[in-house]
């Protein structure tokens, strides 16, 4: 019984090894063509001859483009609610609550979130071309919208009695309330991947890209996010590699061992086989 609750075993982890290493590989390959697409994807230099390529090209338009700009507001800019001193053109601002349940279980949810936001631009890194910028539409529709944590704040859950024994009773105890406030900052730095037109009034406008392609607000400049893109994709491949490894190791040692128990199982029969002719 044990021997073959050993053998169980070992099948299990030879298994476990290999599914782990085609799932890391199947990521692996995911994030590789997301990489790949993404170095295809044209980067625009914010300066004075953008406006001159727009002019020249098809509908004043580029369909799907990378830009990086230092994030500056068209009017006034949002103040933080907590920190001093802290500007934003987009804020968040969240309260979750979490519960913990009958069954040792947890479960987090937003019991409020606000966002606010005011209109702002992108202006060159370098600073060269004052007089160079992007307006951002739509900024809220992004797929991906990054915001920089400025508070966070966790305090015990208070509420009325009425509301705790309701609670109660369904099987729900509130634990702690975490606050948080979320921000794109003034002066940040900022890639987007959109869609980049010149419009009427000649105003540089990125906005959400009209083919279905996905709208990215990242706070990071194109270098960095292509590196950390870049890491992400080795990653997956080591453990591809490691777990693919690992389950090899584990089945030639699972095939040796079966091989020796053989052999060792085959020379005690042979032995047994001598001495009872010798009798």
């Amino acid at each position: 019984m044990g021997d073959s609750m050993y053998s169980s075993m070992r099948l299990i982890s030879i298994g476990g090894s290999f599914a782990l290493s085609g799932l890391f590989y199947h990521l692996y390959t995911k994030k590789l063509g997301e990489l790949q697409k993404l170095k295809e994807i044209p980067r625009i230099e914010l300066n004075e001859d953008l406006i001159k390529t727009l002019d020249s090209s098809h509908q004043k338009c580029l369909q799907y483009v990378a830009l990086e700009g230092i994030v500056k507001p068209d009017g006034e800019s949002l103040a933080s609610q907590f920190v001093p001193r802290c500007f934003g053109v987009i804020q968040r601002i969240i309260i979750q609550e979490q519960t913990m349940l009958k069954r040792w279980d947890s479960k987090k949810q937003n019991r409020k979130e606000v966002i606010h936001t005011v209109p702002f631009s992108l202006v060159p890194v370098s600073g060269y071309d004052p007089g160079i910028s992007v307006h951002v539409d739509s900024p809220l529709s992004a797929s991906v919208l990054s915001l920089e944590p400025v508070y966070c704040y966790i305090r015990k859950a208070k509420m009325a009695f009425t509301d705790y024994f309701v609670l109660e009773l369904n099987g729900q105890k509130p634990w702690w309330l975490e606050e948080k406030e979320e921000m794109l900052k003034v002066g940040s730095t900022l890639t987007g991947f959109g869609e980049l037109i010149l419009d009427s009034n000649r105003m540089l406008r990125l906005r959400p890209p009209q083919d279905g392609q996905k709208y990215l607000l990242i706070i990071s400049d194109y270098r960095s996010y292509l590196q950390h893109q870049e890491s992400s994709v080795t990653v997956w491949k080591v453990l591809t590699g490691v777990f693919g490894l690992l389950g090899v190791a584990l089945l030639l040692l699972n095939i040796y061992r079966r091989c020796r128990r053989r052999r060792g199982n085959s020379i005690g029969k042979r032995h047994t086989i001598e001495e009872t002719w010798r009798r």
